[in-house]
């Protein structure tokens, strides 16, 4: 016979939220009008611009590689005034800092995930997110941005008769959860990012499959039955950021 489980006590989160509730998200579309689509993504106090131009062109290793169809490429970065200490440009130390390229690598290739890239032709997608205000989650935030700009987007280029077929494949979405104080939590906030013993990354899409799962221990290990605990939540968490997403886009 199965022993009872002692139920877990939950201590209240520094915003007052549920272990499985996600801060408020709202998005502005539009708010960058010589972009071909945009959107500022504000989620509880992170907030994101997210915008998408278009080239009619290729890159070079495409052409050289004879390879057919279009491409997504993403820059990433942190606004100097969107810390509590001012953060230096990358340019003013003459490279892009390790973890803003592994955060644009990963928006470039979950965004790649959301479009049949042979459908876009020798086209070009930059999509461009800028932290206004960072308080955990910018990366995830970056992402479920991205793609409602770039759907406002591929919109634009249908309704101009440049594409002639819809290349979006599934919507894209992406959150935290960690464990804090051994409670399995949604969604971290800077506070909670920075006491989480494990912290995962989840990008997920609108058919229920895994883009990306970045997650690791901090300084500590974390067990199976905690693993498909914070993978419950995620998918949990990722099917209300659809929903959002949804939303925003019916009113762009």
């Amino acid at each position: 016979m199965a022993q009872p489980q002692t139920p877990t006590t939950f201590s209240a989160r520094a915003d007052g939220r549920q272990p499985d509730q996600l801060r408020p998200i709202h998005f502005r579309n539009n708010i960058a009008p010589y972009a071909t689509g945009s959107t500022l993504i504000e989620w509880g106090s992170t907030r994101v611009i997210c915008g998408v131009t278009i080239e009619d062109n290729v890159p070079r290793w495409m052409k050289e590689q004879n390879v057919t169809g279009g491409w997504i490429t993403a820059e990433y970065s942190m606004l100097p005034y969107s810390t509590l200490q001012r953060k230096a440009r990358d340019i003013t130390k003459g490279k892009i800092d390790g973890r803003s390229q592994e955060i644009q690598r990963l928006i470039g290739r979950a965004m790649r995930a959301t479009l049949d890239l042979e459908k876009l032709g020798q086209r070009t997608i930059c999509v461009d997110c800028d932290v206004l205000q960072a308080d955990g989650g910018t990366r995830t935030a970056a992402i479920t941005g991205a793609y409602v700009a770039l759907v406002i987007a591929i919109r634009r280029l249908i309704a101009s008769g440049k594409l002639a077929e819809n290349p979006i494949l599934h919507a894209v979405g992406a959150v935290s959860v960690g464990m804090v104080n051994g409670q399995a939590l949604l969604d971290l906030c800077y506070t909670e990012d920075v006491g989480a013993t494990v912290d995962f990354n989840m990008v997920m899409n609108s058919a229920g499959e895994f883009i990306e799962l970045q997650g690791t221990g901090e300084e500590a290990t974390f067990s199976e039955g905690q693993l498909a605990e914070l993978l419950k939540l995620g998918k949990l968490g990722v099917r209300q950021l659809l929903e959002a997403q949804e939303d925003a886009l019916a009113k762009a």
